[in-house]
């Protein structure tokens, strides 16, 4: 089964710049060969749900190791079974339907 995930890890007891932490998640990520978008507070990923969830355990494997002592993590997921959708497909769904208001007004 296929999952679109939005991420924000947060390493914590390491200051107040967590960049390159983020830096090491995003690498683990495209390690895992998985389908990432960066955005200012967290990241989309898409991919098959084990694989997904196996980089995120990974992303805090690597923080702890880098020295963060504690992480916090949101994570919003969601899945479908009535058909494949892709990152790509829902944000041109939402431009689709942005273009075609423009047009009736």
């Amino acid at each position: 089964m296929n999952v679109i995930v939005d991420l924000c890890v947060v390493p914590m007891g390491v200051g107040v710049s967590v960049s390159r932490y983020v830096a090491m998640c995003q690498d683990v990520l495209e390690e895992a060969g998985l389908k990432t978008s960066l955005h200012a507070y967290g990241t989309n990923i898409e991919g098959d749900y084990d694989e997904v969830f196996a980089a995120i355990r990974r992303c805090h494997e690597v923080i702890h190791a880098a020295g963060a002592p504690r992480i916090t993590t949101t994570i919003k997921m969601g899945t479908r079974i009535d058909r494949e959708q892709t990152m790509a497909d829902k944000l041109q769904s939402v431009a689709e339907k942005r273009a075609a208001a423009k047009l009736s007004s």
